[in-house]
């Protein structure tokens, strides 16, 4: 008996067979498919069940040449190639809906968010928690997620968003292309990540 309750199958499309890719065919992303991910990640856990994530869709041609000028130069045609690319970011007022995600302490919004720094470090943290949850739903509709920090953040922010919204990385996301993969680098066993206290 496995250890682990997820079918192998699933296993490996969500963890050991999944990949970055770098290049892609040209089959669309449906909104159909980006629904069904989102209906999935926003399970993500959070603290205060806070939903900072805020992401940004990249469909037209015109926004997709204003995102290029943005990206570093080796990430260029992977983002020019993408059948979709996704701003993901952080918001950093998202206090404002925590009465309605936290209904049994609605007061959290002020007695622990009501400082902006204090504000900008939980969404981060919680933001990149759902961030990786949304690139384990690209993965889970059959498709390939290409997260990417080799961009000019202070630019992104400027084009696409605004100084209450943090961008946290770009995702690439189609169906993988030829040659799509880089050999596999390796990956700390293990004994070498855990102690026991």
């Amino acid at each position: 008996m496995s250890e682990l309750a997820l079918h192998p199958v699933a296993q490996d499309l969500l963890f050991r067979e999944a990949r970055t890719a770098n290049t892609f065919t040209t089959e669309p992303v449906t909104e159909e498919q980006v629904r069904a991910i989102y209906d999935l990640v926003k399970y993500a856990p959070t603290a205060y069940n806070q939903a900072p994530l805020r992401i940004v869709l990249i469909r037209s041609d015109e926004a997709r040449e204003r995102l290029l000028q943005h990206m570093a130069e080796g990430n260029r045609p992977k983002t020019a190639a993408a059948p979709l690319v996704a701003i993901l970011a952080a918001d950093n007022e998202f206090h404002e809906e925590l009465p309605a995600l936290l209904p049994h302490f609605p007061q959290a919004k002020d007695l622990l968010f009501a400082d902006r720094p204090v504000r900008e470090e939980s969404a981060l943290l919680n933001a990149a928690l759902q961030a990786a949850y949304f690139i384990l739903g690209v993965r889970a509709a059959g498709l390939a997620a290409g997260p990417m920090t080799g961009l000019d953040f202070q630019g992104v922010q400027k084009e696409f968003l605004d100084d209450d919204h943090t961008p946290l990385m770009v995702v690439n996301i189609g169906r993988p292309g030829e040659n799509a993969w880089y050999p596999r680098s390796p990956r700390l066993a293990y004994d070498e990540v855990f102690t026991t206290a």
